[in-house]
C-alpha cells in the first residue's frame, strides 16, 4: 500500500534513481520475497517513491513471485518486475522463471549481488551470498542478462532489459544489481535516459512473397487446417482469426497449453482443446490438405504422433518467431517441424496480412465430424467424485457467473470447456512442473480484480500444495480468486507412466501407485488455506456438496476473499487423456 515519503533529502543513493528507473518504465508492481542484497532498492522502493508505480508485493517464495508476475502479465499482456535476492533467491525462483521462460512471457527479473568488492563484505553471509556470475544459475532460459558496474550503467542495462523482455519472442531478462552500486552516495543531478529517445522495434511482419505463398496454398486447399498455438490475447485479434478461419472454411484446433485462442463452440472448431493429439485430433491434421500453423507448440512433434512416425501429405506453413530465442541448454524448443513455407514473423500479423490477400473461390463449407458428446459416467466412485462429474459440475455451476479459468489441471477432460473469449481461459505454465498454481492464479486474479470476471483456477492437490503460500499474498492485497482443488490425493500423472512402464514390462500395475499416494495421513487443504487466512471449504464428497460449496465460493469471493474449496476426487484422469498417456508414442523417422 502506498505510504507517505519523507520530504527529499539532500542525499541521493545509488537505488534511488534505480527505483525511479521502474517507475519511468510504467511498472505497477514489482514482486518479491525480502533480501539484504536489495535492501538498498527495497528502501528507495518504499522510501523514495513512497511504495507507489511500483507497489510492493510481498511473497512468502521468490518461486510464487516470479509466478504471480506470470499470472498478471498471462492477462494484462504488460510485464512486471521481480526482485530476487542474490544466489539463494534466484535458486528458488529458477523452476518458476523456466514456465515463464517456455511460455514467451516478458518479465523483467532484478538480482542483487555482494558487494562485489570483497573488502566491502560483512562476515560470512555476504560471502555465501555472493557469485561470481550469478546469472549463469538462469542463463539456459532467459532472453539476456547483465551485471552493470555503477549506476548509469544499471539505467541502461533496465532500459535495454526491457526492450528485450518486450520484443517477440518475448521472455524474461536478468538484471544483477551490486549492492555496492545500489547504497553508494550519487548526484542527485543524474538524469534518467530519455523514453522518448530509447523506443524497441516493432512487431515483425512477415516476408511479402511468404504471404503470398501462403495465401495460395490455403486458397487451393480443399480441406485446410489451422492450429492456434501462442497467439494474441487482443479481443480484436481473435476476432479476425475467426474472420480468416470463415473465409478459408479452415477447421481450428486449439490446445490447452496456451489458453483460449478461438471459439470453442465455433462450428469450424469440431473438438476440444487437449494437451496432446487425440485421435480425432490426429485424423483431421492426417486428412488435411493445406495446415496453417500459427505458433503452434511442438509442431513437429504433433504432425509426427498424428501421422505415426511420418511427415503428412499436407504442405505446411509455418510462422513463428520463436526460432530467435532457441538455445543448446533448454529443449523446449521441440522437435524439427517441417514447413514448405516458413515464416520468423508474429502470428497475428500474419493473419492481418492473410486478410488483406484476395479470398478463396467459393467452396463448400468443410463439414468437420463433431466431438462426440461428453463422456458419460458414474458421479461417483468408491467414495470420490468423478473426474468428468467434478468438470461437469464446474462448469454449470460457474456458467452464469462469468468466470475467467486461470489453470486447469492436467486430467480435466477438453469437452467440458467453453471458451468464447480470450479471458475465459489463460493457459498452463509453460514448463510443465508442479507448484506454479497458486502464484499465477493470485497473480491473474489481480489483473482481473475490479472487473466483471469471476477469477477461478481449478488445481490439482500436489500443484496446491507446493504453492500454498501464495494464497497468503492473494489475502494480504486483498484479491478475491476462487480456487477449486482436485484432491485425488496422488501425484497420479505419474500412476499413469508406472502403469504404462508395467504394461510394457509385464508386471503388476496394481502396483502403479506406490510411492505416489499422499493418503496416510491425508492432507486437510481446506484447514491449509485457513492457515493463509483463506476461505477453506471441504473436503467436499459428492456432486450435491460440490453445487453447494461453488455457490458459497461464489459469493464469499465476490465479497474480496480468496476462497479455496477441497473436492474429494477419484484418482483418474478423462478417459481421453489417460488412453493417449498410455499408449505407445511414435518415434520421429
Amino acid at each position: 500500500m502506498p505510504v507517505e515519503a519523507p520530504k527529499p533529502n539532500a542525499r541521493t543513493f545509488g537505488s534511488d534513481p534505480i527505483a525511479s528507473m521502474l517507475r519511468a518504465l510504467e511498472f505497477e508492481y514489482i514482486a518479491l520475497t525480502p533480501g539484504a542484497s536489495f535492501r538498498g532498492l527495497h528502501d528507495s522502493l518504499v522510501n523514495y517513491l513512497g511504495n507507489t508505480r511500483p507497489e510492493l508485493l510481498l511473497c512468502i517464495h521468490e518461486e510464487h513471485a516470479v509466478s504471480l508476475a506470470h499470472g498478471w502479465t498471462r492477462v494484462t499482456g504488460k510485464p512486471m518486475a521481480v526482485a530476487l535476492h542474490a544466489n539463494v533467491g534466484l535458486m528458488h525462483a529458477t523452476m518458476a522463471i523456466f514456465n515463464v521462460w517456455c511460455d514467451r512471457i516478458p518479465m523483467v527479473l532484478l538480482g542483487a549481488v555482494g558487494p562485489m568488492d570483497a573488502v566491502h563484505r560483512r562476515p560470512w553471509v555476504d560471502w555465501i551470498h555472493t557469485a561470481t556470475d550469478m546469472a549463469a544459475l538462469v542463463r539456459g532460459y532467459t532472453k539476456w542478462d547483465n551485471q552493470p558496474a555503477s549506476v548509469p550503467a544499471a539505467l541502461e542495462a533496465m532500459l535495454r532489459g526491457y526492450h528485450i523482455a518486450t520484443t517477440e519472442p518475448k521472455g524474461p531478462v536478468y538484471v544483477c544489481l551490486d549492492a555496492t552500486i545500489q547504497e553508494q552516495p550519487v548526484d542527485p543531478g543524474l538524469e534518467l535516459p530519455n523514453m522518448a529517445r530509447f523506443r524497441a522495434g516493432g512487431v515483425a511482419d512477415p516476408a511479402k512473397e511468404d504471404v503470398a505463398a501462403a495465401a495460395s496454398i490455403l486458397r487451393d486447399a480443399k480441406r485446410p487446417l489451422i492450429l492456434m498455438g501462442r497467439v494474441s490475447r487482443q479481443r480484436a485479434d481473435w476476432d479476425k482469426r475467426v474472420k480468416l478461419a470463415e473465409r478459408l472454411g479452415a477447421c481450428v484446433l486449439t490446445d490447452l497449453k496456451t489458453g483460449a485462442t478461438f471459439p470453442s463452440s465455433h462450428e469450424l472448431h469440431p473438438f476440444p482443446p487437449g494437451l496432446y493429439v487425440t485421435p480425432d485430433a490426429g485424423a483431421l491434421i492426417r486428412e488435411a490438405d493445406a495446415i496453417l500453423a500459427l505458433d503452434w507448440v511442438d509442431l513437429g512433434g504433433t504432425v509426427r504422433q498424428a501421422c505415426a512416425g511420418q511427415l503428412p501429405a499436407a504442405k505446411i506453413i509455418h510462422c513463428s518467431l520463436d526460432q530467435y530465442v532457441h538455445n543448446g541448454w533448454s529443449m523446449d524448443y521441440q522437435a524439427l517441424p517441417p514447413a514448405d513455407v516458413s515464416m520468423l514473423a508474429s502470428p497475428d500479423r500474419l493473419v492481418d496480412r492473410l486478410l488483406e490477400e484476395p479470398a478463396p473461390r467459393p467452396r463448400p463449407k468443410a463439414a468437420p465430424k463433431r466431438a462426440a458428446a461428453p463422456e458419460q459416467g458414474p458421479d461417483h466412485i468408491e467414495g470420490r467424485i468423478s473426474v468428468q462429474a467434478v468438470a461437469r459440475t464446474v462448469t454449470e455451476a460457474l456458467a452464469l457467473h462469468n468466470p475467467a479459468y486461470i489453470r486447469l489441471p492436467l486430467g480435466w477432460p477438453g469437452d467440458c470447456c467453453r471458451f468464447e473469449d480470450p479471458l475465459d481461459y489463460i493457459g498452463f505454465d509453460g514448463g510443465g512442473g508442479i507448484g506454479s498454481g497458486p502464484g499465477m492464479a493470485v497473480g491473474a486474479a489481480l489483473a482481473l480484480r475490479g472487473s466483471d470476471r469471476l477469477p477461478v483456477a481449478v488445481l490439482g492437490d500436489g500443484d496446491y500444495l507446493m504453492g500454498l503460500t501464495a494464497l497468503w499474498t492473494g489475502v494480504h492485497y486483498r484479491v478475491p480468486v476462487l480456487i477449486i482443488v482436485a484432491n485425488n490425493e496422488s501425484f497420479f500423472n505419474d500412476e499413469l507412466h508406472q502403469e504404462r512402464v508395467a504394461r510394457i514390462r509385464g508386471r503388476p500395475v496394481e502396483n502403479r501407485s506406490i510411492g505416489l499416494r499422499m493418503s496416510n495421513p491425508p492432507n486437510d487443504l481446506a484447514m491449509l488455506a485457513r492457515g493463509q487466512g483463506a476461505v477453506g471449504i471441504g473436503p467436499v464428497k459428492t456432486v450435491e456438496e460440490l453445487k453447494a460449496a461453488i455457490a458459497e465460493g461464489v459469493r464469499r469471493t465476490r465479497e474480496g476473499a480468496v476462497c479455496v474449496i477441497d473436492v474429494s476426487v477419484a484418482p483418474e484422469y478423462s478417459r481421453g487423456i489417460s488412453s493417449t498417456l498410455l499408449r505407445q508414442i511414435p518415434s520421429a523417422s
